[in-house]
């Protein structure tokens, strides 16, 4: 990725405590491809077993600096570290029992982050997800490689797969046998319904699934035509042909329900019922919009009839 000479690259290692996140930054920092003499500031939010040894970098331009508490995680002391540090780019372990966003919405303006790594004790995930759901799809959300290390042969990759397919289809999955070996996770994950058709109908139950597909990956539903049930809704702002449709989505739990939906465009728009259920016909135009602040799938209605709410209003990965 290119770098912008303002810009200063962020690499953000998520996972629980004794997950190997120290483990992989201190084999990485060692690695000449990626430490070639850039000052380098190493955030460690969460303190482990594992210590960094300096020592063995092929670099001396690292600093280590220790985050104790998440109320250091403002705009100014951030910038206030990468000054003091001289820092080019900035490594961060980041405290598995913080919510990523802590760190997101306080990040200077000039931070980029170029990539976002999980770690994962197999061992010890299946427990994390039931009984701390919320903290695990946080991390899942953001996450492009999912790497579960001390994974068992015994242990079956669909149970760990599943979950992972819950909250985001665009993470790679990497499992890390107890041998040393290495598996990329292969399994099929086609979605439940027909993408490369260009007339495409959603059933009730997999509403949650197209909302995710169409959100990652907008330019792939350009062009085509979408039929799908939502609840239709207003806004002062909206302008008399502009609607919202959609539906509420729970990703992990109640605390987590959110209203997602699609600006729609509609000629008859001022007629539709406030949180009234329909059914909708729509030709889909990726495009710039003022209410997604930045692009997005536009429907542009062909047919909208009023309709039953689905059997279950709440949507769900599941």
């Amino acid at each position: 990725m290119p770098q912008n000479n303002n810009e200063i690259p962020v690499y953000l290692f998520l996972g629980f405590l004794e997950s190997g996140k120290t483990k992989f930054i201190q084999e990485t920092l060692e690695d000449k491809r990626f430490n070639n003499g850039e000052r380098t500031l190493v955030l460690v939010c969460e303190e482990g077993v594992e210590e960094y040894d300096l020592s063995k970098y092929p670099s001396k331009n690292v600093v280590v600096r220790t985050v104790e508490d998440k109320s250091e995680l403002t705009e100014e002391s951030l910038a206030a570290m990468v000054a003091a540090s001289h820092a080019e780019r900035v490594v961060i372990e980041y405290n598995g029992m913080w919510l990523v966003n802590d760190l997101l919405s306080n990040m200077p303006e000039s931070w980029a982050v170029y990539q976002v790594m999980l770690f994962v004790d197999a061992s010890t995930f299946i427990n994390y997800n039931s009984n701390m759901r919320s903290l695990v799809v946080d991390k899942l959300n953001l996450t492009e490689l999912t790497v579960f290390n001390r994974f068992e042969r015994s242990m079956d990759p669909n149970e760990f797969h599943k979950i992972v397919r819950g909250v985001s289809r665009r993470s790679e999955i990497a499992y890390e046998y107890t041998d040393g070996t290495v598996a990329y996770d292969d399994i099929e994950d086609p979605l439940p319904f027909d993408v490369e058709a260009d007339d495409i109908t959603i059933n009730d139950e997999d509403y949650a699934l197209f909302y995710r597909d169409i959100m990652e990956e907008p330019a792939k539903y350009d062009g085509k035509i979408i039929t799908f049930k939502g609840m239709a809704a207003r806004n002062p702002k909206f302008p008399d042909d502009v609607f919202a449709i959609g539906r509420n989505i729970m990703t992990c739990c109640v605390e987590d329900i959110q209203f997602c939906w699609f600006v729609s465009e509609s000629a008859d728009a001022s007629g539709l019922k406030e949180h009234g259920w329909y059914i909708m016909r729509a030709g889909i135009k990726v495009q710039k919009h003022k209410f997604y602040r930045g692009k997005g799938p536009v429907m542009r209605v062909l047919e909208i009839t009023p309709a039953a709410p689905p059997e279950k209003e709440v949507a769900t990965f599941y």
